[in-house]
């Protein structure tokens, strides 16, 4: 599967939350915790070749999920990203471990999700600030940040692992 999002920094989540619903967007989950953890192994091979291995706890279910290296765009993050539900966090870690991968970095953050036909619309708060993700086709996505007065030069194609790393010094 092909992912393509952008995020938006933003001030004010009720005054968005307020705007993506006036623009026809329906609320597809309330407010739920994400807990983030990527795996390497220990030479950062996954790294080193721009991919990477997220096990994500949402609630009481966990998923895996394996990114591609970017694709070349100038203002979209794109990536090949397949995910899956597992039903045993304990045994998909002892597994994880067993292949020599070990946690490299760790987040949380809140997310509530919209959606407006095939538009993903998240609002994302993170310990570095609170963001706008938009995920679907790139006119999609356009379009419906033109609709809350955001243009392309708000677009950032950065993920929340290399916004918290920058803002850390990393």
């Amino acid at each position: 599967m092909l992912e393509i999002e952008i995020k938006i920094r933003i001030d004010d989540l009720a005054d968005i939350k307020e705007k993506i619903l006036s623009q026809g967007a329906t609320l597809a989950n309330e407010r739920h915790s994400h807990d983030d953890t990527f795996y390497d192994w220990p030479t950062l091979e996954l790294r080193r070749k721009h991919h990477a291995l997220r096990v994500r706890k949402i609630n009481k279910k966990i998923f895996l999920t394996f990114k591609g290296p970017e694709q070349k765009s100038r203002k979209f993050k794109i990536r090949e990203e397949y995910e899956t539900e597992v039903k045993n966090e304990k045994h998909l870690r002892k597994i994880l471990k067993s292949l020599g991968l070990q946690p490299v970095f760790q987040y949380s953050k809140f997310r509530t999700v919209f959606r407006k036909k095939r538009l993903t619309i998240c609002l994302d708060e993170t310990p570095i600030g609170d963001f706008l993700e938009l995920e679907g086709q790139q006119s999609e996505i356009v379009k419906f940040a033109d609709t809350l007065n955001f243009s392309k030069k708000d677009f950032i194609k950065l993920d929340y692992v290399q916004l918290i790393q920058r803002k850390k010094g990393s």
